[in-house]
């Protein structure tokens, strides 16, 4: 079947002959005709690695901060300025997504059109994801890196069934002096993402790329201390965990340090305004009164004594009271995930309300516009199955909004709609047996 986003990326007959031989040679293992060879060639890898086409094995094994550190040191960071000036920018109104893979197939960026990028979350398209053809089979950006040569795959011609609504074209991207493969650059979408323009125009982008990557060399050899090189050897930054917990956990210098619950507050508003806050801004977020400067002044030098043997790069600055070094708060980071479209990803990175015992007003106000972005997210973006799991959180467990919105999505005949139905009458009478307010 083709996706209801996308036109036909080919007639009806091609789309039946193709969906038919990958249930021959996919499903039964049966010689046929017809199938382009180095789609056969691939579906026959895919079957040697034992990969099944109903349950394709993507994973994500990078945490954002890995995957941010990852990808500032990879060297196809120098070129995307060059891919969003090609490639990007004539997307985001075309209903294609361009996709940047490293030299295995993990997706590093993915970028274009959004509401493409929100449906392609559904089948974790999304940036830290292996789409090797060791992880989905044949697919555009893995069977390009396989091959180490431009590919366009449509529909059913990819191994995993999930993936027939798509179709998308590669190109690898290829150090400029060694001649190995750094990367694959990927348009997916429908038919235009095929189309015969598509993979001389791709050709064309990579083609800048490495003309690019290739000046940036030149340009690196010209400086004492080259500046990829001081990137790669950047420690990871450290992360605070406060989603979820009344204890936020500091990980840092390669320790894990429990914060107090007043620490915890202190910490995130200042990762939350990176900025910095004066004292007197300060001091009613966290105490809720204004005269509470000299409070905070003192609880300030308890948490640089906290932080100083564990990480003297986080301890606090003053006037106005700041980090000197970025600290990576679990809820932005999820928050980004949610920017980049990766509804089901950030789901999974929210653990509950930030804080959720704590009274500090600042972090109520926080805590609020996490969960209501979060909220909205789902409701206006997230695909059913994101949206249902979201919905059997504690935070919508009673949300009636939430899960009329899943019934929405579902398909009429879903058997999953029992459910949502019965979750909706059990809230109604919840409801119904609540007191009225006087």
């Amino acid at each position: 079947m083709t996706a209801p986003w996308s036109t036909e990326p080919f007639d009806r007959s091609t789309r039946d002959r193709l969906a038919r031989a990958h249930d021959a040679v996919v499903g039964a293992r049966t010689a046929v005709s017809g199938v382009r060879r180095v789609v056969h060639e691939s579906w026959l890898r895919s079957l040697s690695l034992e990969l099944d086409p109903d349950h394709p094995l993507i994973t994500l094994d990078l945490g954002a901060d890995e995957l941010r550190d990852y990808r500032e040191a990879h060297p196809l960071a120098l070129a995307l300025p060059t891919i969003q000036r090609l490639l990007v920018q004539h997307t985001l109104d075309a209903g294609l997504i361009v996709a940047v893979g490293d030299q295995a197939g993990r997706l590093l960026w993915v970028d274009g059109d959004r509401d493409l990028r929100r449906k392609a979350e559904s089948m974790l398209f999304v940036e830290g994801a292996d789409w090797s053809e060791r992880a989905v089979g044949t697919s555009a950006p893995g069977t390009a890196l396989a091959l180490d040569h431009g590919v366009q795959i449509q529909g059913a011609e990819h191994f995993a069934r999930m993936v027939h609504p798509w179709s998308c074209t590669a190109v690898p991207v290829h150090d400029p002096e060694s001649g190995s493969v750094l990367g694959v650059i990927d348009i997916t979408g429908g038919q235009d993402a095929v189309a015969p323009v598509t993979l001389p125009l791709l050709e064309a982008a990579v083609a800048a790329v490495e003309a690019e990557l290739r000046i940036s060399r030149l340009d690196e050899r010209g400086r004492s201390r080259p500046r990829r090189r001081q990137r790669v050897e950047t420690p990871a930054r450290p992360v605070l965990a406060v989603l979820g917990t009344d204890g936020a956990r500091l990980e840092a210098g390669g320790r894990t340090l429990e914060l107090s619950a007043r620490h915890a507050e202190i910490l995130t508003l200042l990762a939350w305004h990176p900025a910095g806050l004066s004292a007197e801004q300060l001091a009613p977020l966290v105490y809720g009164r204004d005269d509470a400067v000299v409070t905070l002044r003192a609880e300030m030098v308890r948490l640089r004594r906290v932080l100083q043997p564990v990480d003297p790069s986080l301890v606090p600055l003053a006037r106005p009271y700041r980090l000197a070094r970025r600290l990576d708060l679990d809820a932005l980071r999820c928050l980004a995930f949610l920017d980049r479209g990766a509804h089901r990803v950030a789901l999974g990175a929210y653990a509950g309300p930030m804080l959720p015992a704590s009274r500090a007003p600042g972090i109520a106000e926080v805590r609020a516009e996490v969960s209501a972005r979060l909220r909205e997210a789902m409701l206006t973006d997230a695909a059913a199955d994101t949206l249902l799991a979201y919905a059997r959180s504690d935070e919508a467990a009673y949300d009636a909004e939430v899960w009329r919105a899943c019934l929405r999505l579902l398909p009429p005949r879903s058997p999953r709609r029992a459910s949502v139905v019965a979750r909706l009458e059990h809230i109604e009478r919840e409801l119904a047996a609540q007191p009225a307010a006087t």
